[in-house]
C-alpha cells in the first residue's frame, strides 16, 4: 500500500471500534476510519499513520450500507460531539452491546451467562449536561458557542445542536449575541449546562458561565435580563475550582433537582456536580440496579463511589442500612443531605475515601456488607476489586457494577471471576449517549 501523503485508497469496512470508527485491514496493517460503517466500500484519506495501523477519513463511500442514514445534525462530521449519527439508531446499540460482549471476551476472557435487554430511551435532545466552550473569532463573525471540532480545540460554528434539550439548542445564538456584547467577551471561555427537573416535570436550566474578569454593571444588567427573558438561571465561576461557582441571576432561584419516582426520591445537586447526562435512561438504569441487587430489609450494602447518592438512596428505600462510600468530600455532604430531606438518613451512612487506593485492611475496617454496588469513572475500580477478593469468605455475595467504560469493566471483571470465584451472571448496556460511541453498561456478578 502506498504512504504517499494524501493519496486516496479504498477499502472494505469489516466492524466498528469502541469509538464508532469503520475497521478495515488493508496490506496487513489495521484501518480506523471515521465516518464509515460496516460492509461499506469507501475511498479514504489517512491523517495519522503508525507501524501498525493507520487513522483515517472516509472522501467517498463506493458501496453504502442498508444501516446508513442521513445525519439530523448539519454539524455532524465537523463537530467532535456525535460519531454515529450515520448510523440507524438500533444499529447503533447492537454496535455497543458487541462493544461489551467484544472487550469482556478479549480483555478477560468471560462471556456473561445472561445478555441483559437494552435500556434505551429518545435519541434526541436528552443531553441534561454539557460543557460548551466560547471563543471570540472576529473574523467568523464574533463569538462562537459550542462544541470543539473534532480532532481539534477550534470551536465549532453552529447555531443550533441535535442532542441538547430543545431550549438550549435553540438559544444557542441568543447566547453568541449576548456574550458578544459583554465588555469580557474575550475572557469567558466557557459555558456549562446542568438541566434539573422537579416531580411535576418542570425543568430547570442553569448555565455557570465561567469569567477570567470581573462583570462590570452593564454586563449584570445583561445577563439579568437574559435570564429573565428565556427563564434560565445563570451561576458565575470566576476561578478554577469548582468552589468559586455561585449563584447569579435570579438570586432566590430554587436549588436544581431531579427525581427517581418510582423510589419516591428527590435528589439536589449544584450545577457542577456529577450527574448523569440523561435523566431518562438513569431512572431506567436504577430501576435495573435495583432489581439486580435486590436489596432486602436487614441486609448491610454499600455503594461505592456514591457521588450524591444515585442509587444509594433507592436501596436505603427498600430498608436495607447503606453505606455510600465517595472520594469528594462535597458529594459526601450533599448525599447526607439528600438522605435527610428524603427521610433516609436512619438507613443511610456515608464516609469520604479514596477508593482508588483502597486496600482490603481500609475496606475490612468498613465492617462486612451482604452485596455491593459499585459505580467508578472512567479509571474503574481495579485496588476496590483487588481488595474484594482479598477478603475471602466474607466479600459481598453479590456485586451489581454500572461502568461508563467497558475496557475497564473487562478488565475488573477479570479479577473479580477469575481471582475471586465471582461469576459474571448477566451484563447488558444503556444507551446513556444516543448518537456517539460511549457505552455505559451494567453487569451483575455472584459468588
Amino acid at each position: 500500500m502506498s504512504v504517499m501523503k494524501n493519496a486516496v485508497h479504498s477499502a472494505t469496512i469489516e466492524s466498528l471500534d469502541h469509538e464508532g470508527q469503520g475497521v478495515a485491514h488493508v496490506e496487513g496493517k489495521t484501518l480506523f476510519i471515521e465516518g464509515a460503517l460496516p460492509g461499506e466500500q469507501v475511498e479514504y484519506l489517512s491523517y495519522r499513520r503508525k507501524p501498525s495501523f493507520e487513522k483515517a477519513t472516509v472522501t467517498r463511500i463506493l458501496r453504502a450500507s442498508c444501516q446508513r442514514v442521513a445525519p439530523r445534525c448539519r454539524y455532524f462530521g465537523v463537530c467532535g460531539g456525535c460519531s454515529m449519527q450515520h448510523l440507524d439508531e438500533r444499529a447503533q446499540t447492537a454496535a455497543k452491546q458487541r462493544v461489551l460482549e467484544d472487550v469482556l471476551w478479549h480483555i478477560a476472557r468471560l462471556r456473561p451467562e445472561k445478555v441483559f435487554p437494552l435500556i434505551q430511551g429518545p435519541a434526541w435532545g436528552y443531553r441534561y449536561r454539557a460543557r460548551l466552550s466560547v471563543r471570540l473569532v472576529q473574523k467568523k463573525g464574533g463569538v462562537l458557542v459550542g462544541f470543539h471540532e473534532r480532532r481539534s480545540s477550534y470551536v465549532v460554528d453552529m447555531d443550533s445542536c441535535a442532542i441538547l434539550p430543545p431550549k438550549i439548542s435553540a438559544l444557542l445564538p441568543h447566547l453568541r449575541k449576548l456574550i458578544g456584547a459583554l465588555s469580557i467577551a474575550d475572557r469567558l471561555p466557557q459555558i456549562e449546562l446542568a438541566v434539573g427537573e422537579n416531580a411535576a416535570g418542570k425543568k430547570q436550566y442553569a448555565l455557570v458561565l465561567r469569567i477570567l474578569e470581573a462583570l462590570t454593571m452593564d454586563d449584570e444588567i445583561s445577563l439579568r435580563a437574559f435570564a429573565d427573558r428565556h427563564e434560565i438561571v445563570f451561576y458565575l465561576q470566576p476561578g478554577g475550582s469548582v468552589d468559586s461557582v455561585t449563584l447569579f441571576h435570579p438570586a432566590d432561584a430554587p436549588p436544581l433537582v431531579y427525581t427517581l419516582p418510582e423510589f419516591a426520591v428527590t435528589h439536589q445537586f449544584r450545577p457542577t456536580d456529577f450527574t448523569q447526562v440523561n435523566h431518562g435512561i438513569n431512572r431506567v438504569l436504577v430501576r435495573r440496579a435495583m432489581a439486580l441487587l435486590a436489596p432486602a430489609n436487614g441486609e448491610r450494602i454499600a455503594d461505592m463511589f456514591c457521588g450524591l447518592g444515585n442509587f444509594t438512596l433507592p436501596v436505603a428505600r427498600s430498608g436495607a442500612t447503606v453505606v455510600g462510600i465517595e472520594g469528594s468530600k462535597a458529594l459526601v455532604e450533599r448525599a447526607c443531605h439528600n438522605a435527610a430531606a428524603n427521610g433516609l438518613a436512619a438507613h443511610t451512612e456515608f464516609a469520604v475515601a479514596n477508593l482508588f487506593e483502597i486496600t482490603a485492611e481500609r475496606l475490612a475496617a468498613l465492617g462486612r456488607f451482604d452485596k455491593m454496588l459499585i459505580d467508578p469513572p472512567r479509571e474503574g475500580a481495579v485496588e476496590l476489586v483487588k481488595a474484594i477478593v482479598l477478603q475471602g469468605d466474607a466479600a459481598p455475595s453479590r456485586i451489581v457494577y454500572v461502568s461508563c467504560n467497558p475496557a475497564t469493566l473487562a478488565r475488573d471483571a477479570g479479577i473479580l471471576v477469575h481471582e475471586g470465584g465471582y461469576r459474571l451472571r448477566g451484563a447488558g448496556i444503556a444507551n446513556m449517549f444516543p448518537q456517539t460511541s460511549h457505552v455505559e453498561s451494567i453487569a451483575v456478578f455472584e459468588r
